[in-house]
């Protein structure tokens, strides 16, 4: 091999660690992927974003967010801001629209989710959506389905929160609004990039 295929085979491969690692040789700041963990936000910073979102009192949102923490802990590693619409009688569905927050990603991501429901529910509502995510280490692994927990409904402060789960990723929506349909619960919810319209 002659010196000049030595020397572009040596800057062809300083080319791809600087692509990989960054041209300060550390891995490149962002959510990770894979079995690696990603950045988690504090209890802090969870409850200064929720209260402005939701428009509540850090006291009040403490409550919800506690039960969370004990349950599957306080470090979620995202978080959705949305609003949704729902209605049912006996059978019903829910619609909504938010951002996905992750650190180290380079803005939030647009997510919609819809689904049905089934079970002592009659009634309508409209409300704020602020949903912690754990478990979740790429957004793009937020477009699925989750089935929601069973027995997972309650009330705190005036706020509803319920879980759904899938595939070690745990969501848990909080929910701010006019008549709260904890009886919507039973069901589960597909998250996706567009609107769809069919929520099965």
């Amino acid at each position: 091999m002659d010196r000049r295929t030595l020397i572009l085979t040596g800057l062809a491969a300083s080319v791809s660690g600087c692509a990989t690692t960054g041209a300060s040789g550390d891995p490149q700041p962002g959510y990770q992927t894979g079995n690696e963990q990603a950045q988690a936000y504090s209890r802090d910073e969870i409850l200064r974003a929720g209260s402005d979102f939701l428009g509540v009192t850090a006291e009040a949102l403490g409550g919800a967010v506690e039960r969370i923490a004990r349950d599957y802990g306080d470090e979620p590693t995202g978080y959705i801001a949305g609003e949704e619409a729902s209605g049912a009688i006996t059978i019903g569905a829910r619609y909504g629209e938010g951002l996905l927050y992750m650190k180290g990603a380079p803005q939030p991501q647009k997510v919609f989710w819809q689904g049905p429901s089934i079970g002592w529910d009659l009634g309508g509502n409209a409300a704020r959506v602020f949903t912690l995510v754990y478990g979740l280490f790429h957004p793009d692994s937020i477009y699925r389905r989750f089935p929601g927990v069973e027995g997972s409904a309650y009330l705190v402060g005036g706020l509803g929160v319920n879980y759904q789960r899938a595939d070690g990723m745990v969501l848990a929506p909080i929910r701010a609004g006019v008549g709260l349909r904890l009886g919507a619960n039973v069901g589960y919810l597909s998250y996706s990039r567009q609107r769809n319209w069919i929520p099965f």
